[in-house]
């Protein structure tokens, strides 16, 4: 199940226990309703091992700017808290089957 990440919720997710996938996006973004799929599919994938949240930068620009995005879409994969992988632009969904792995 994907989260919606606002200011409030985002400190808590990314301190679970697993690694948490967070894709910042914007509704208006042709490259980022493209990786949209590839999200789902690893959410659904990975359930069990992974939690995944998702910001969306128009309507959270705070939390946008806390972690330095300018280029959407961008992902970044925490663990424990952390930055552990950074992601900009789309890639193909092994690229991030290959990073979530490293991470478990």
């Amino acid at each position: 199940m994907i989260k919606e990440l606002t200011q409030d919720s985002f400190t808590e997710a990314i301190k679970s226990s697993k690694p948490i996938i967070v894709d910042f996006w914007a509704s208006w973004c042709g490259p980022c309703r493209m990786l949209s799929p590839t999200i789902d599919a690893l959410s659904e994938e990975y359930e069990a091992q992974i939690d995944v949240g998702k910001v969306n930068v128009d309507e959270q620009g705070a939390l946008a700017a806390q972690f330095g995005i300018v280029s959407i879409p961008t992902v970044i994969i925490f663990k424990d808290g952390r930055e552990a992988k950074r992601m900009i632009g789309v890639h193909d969904a092994d690229d991030y089957r290959d990073e979530i792995e490293r991470l478990l």
